[in-house]
């Protein structure tokens, strides 16, 4: 089964005012310090974070940095407005898909994602977007959930993938680790810390 960006986006424009009480549970036992981890790891001036969502990062935000986000639903880039004015956060927030994005070739010191790459149509597409507005020798993190290495999970994951898919709008059995190292890194490391299905992914390029 197979989604297009347009089916996703109003699957995300749907639930995005509920979105954060519909992962409140796994935010407060797994993701939230995962996403600290994440931040810790970002280096340089320009940073742009993929898939904005609702603003779940914006505690995270490096002071010193420029921060430009993006996200491709209009709902879910609404709430993210709100939280912004509502926390005085400073970042350019923009409507954009990451299989297209509008910047310039080698535009930012990090380019920076947390669980987007299971709702891209087209990850591949979307991960060398991703490579070409990173300036040479900076990086790309992503913090992804992926397929299990275990067989038996791994086919239970891959059966309710497309109900999965039909409700919200996400892959549960993606292997974006693979995906990110056929993109001409100089290199990408997965963090020591990573776990069977929730990967910390570093590319330098």
């Amino acid at each position: 089964m197979k989604a297009d960006s347009a089916t996703i986006k109003k699957r995300y424009d749907r639930i995005a005012p509920y979105f954060e009480g519909l992962e409140s549970v796994m935010e407060g036992l797994f993701f939230k310090r995962w996403r600290k981890r994440l931040w810790t790891k970002v280096e340089g001036y320009h940073v742009l974070e993929v898939g904005v969502g609702t603003g779940k990062n914006f505690d995270y935000y490096p002071a010193e940095a420029r921060l430009t986000a993006i996200d491709f639903s209009p709902q879910m880039l609404k709430q993210a407005e709100r939280k912004k004015a509502r926390k005085a956060i400073t970042v350019d927030l923009d409507l954009m898909d990451v299989q297209a994005l509008a910047y310039a070739d080698n535009s930012f010191d990090t380019v920076i994602a947390s669980f987007v790459f299971c709702s891209v149509p087209l990850p591949n597409k979307g991960l060398k977007e991703l490579y070409r507005v990173c300036k040479p020798g900076g990086q790309v993190l992503l913090l992804e959930h992926v397929l299990s290495s275990n067989k038996l999970l791994a086919a239970l994951m891959n059966a309710f993938n497309p109900i999965v898919l039909k409700l919200v709008g996400a892959h549960i059995n993606r292997n974006t680790v693979k995906s990110i190292k056929a993109c001409g890194f100089a290199w990408v490391r997965v963090d020591e810390r990573s776990s069977d299905m929730i990967k910390l992914i570093e590319a330098r390029k």
